[in-house]
């Protein structure tokens, strides 16, 4: 953690992507110390932050790829893998999204996508919205009240993240309802009235 922080930016950029991938530490730890340091420049490192996680995304996707299971299990706890892995399995792309805004490792749910064949680009659009959300919100926080949002992070982040993934949950989970409602609507089939009856001798007479 020390040397990334002593490499400034850079830092910042290289844990951001190694995170989504396989380093145990938060980015956001990083993302902390370097915006309190320089609050006008906590955007600008959120947006750093939000650019290394992204291209991490698709590093981690691949080693769930190549690798299966097997790094997951081997490094990361039982309690966060198994979390992680009912989350996915019943709700999808929605367990991403909640992926971002929990203390749940976020590498869990790359390397997992490869696992299960996600969609790659379903994992960067869920990743990306997540993602944002959890950056700038703290970027935004230190760019405003400067060095004193270094004890408003954990109450006004856990509040904010909260509601964003509510809100961001309500929204998927109702577009999920109308989905399976007009699928269920095209599946009936129409009951049709009995045909009038033709006499089929007319044409005769």
């Amino acid at each position: 953690m020390d040397f990334l922080r002593n490499l400034g930016d850079i830092g910042l950029f290289i844990h951001a992507m190694i995170d989504a991938i396989i380093f145990p530490i938060p980015a956001l730890f990083s993302q902390l110390s370097l915006s309190a340091m320089s609050p006008d420049r906590a955007i600008w490192l959120a947006t750093i932050g939000f650019v290394g996680c992204l291209i991490g995304t698709p590093i981690g996707y691949g080693i769930g790829k190549v690798s299966g299971n097997l790094v997951l299990t081997k490094i990361m706890k039982k309690k966060w893998y198994d979390s992680a892995t009912t989350l996915f399995t019943k709700h999808g792309e929605a367990a991403i999204l909640v992926g971002a805004f929990t203390p749940i490792p976020f590498k869990i749910f790359t390397i997992l996508s490869g696992c299960m064949s996600y969609p790659l680009w379903k994992l960067l659009s869920y990743a990306a919205l997540g993602r944002a959300v959890k950056f700038y919100t703290v970027g935004i926080l230190f760019y405003v009240y400067g060095r004193a949002a270094e004890h408003m992070v954990d109450g006004v982040l856990t509040i904010i993240l909260l509601s964003v993934g509510a809100l961001i949950g309500g929204i998927w989970l109702t577009v999920r309802f109308i989905k399976n409602r007009k699928k269920k609507r095209a599946e009936v089939p129409v009951v049709q009235g009995p045909q009038e009856s033709t006499d089929v001798t007319a044409g005769e007479e």
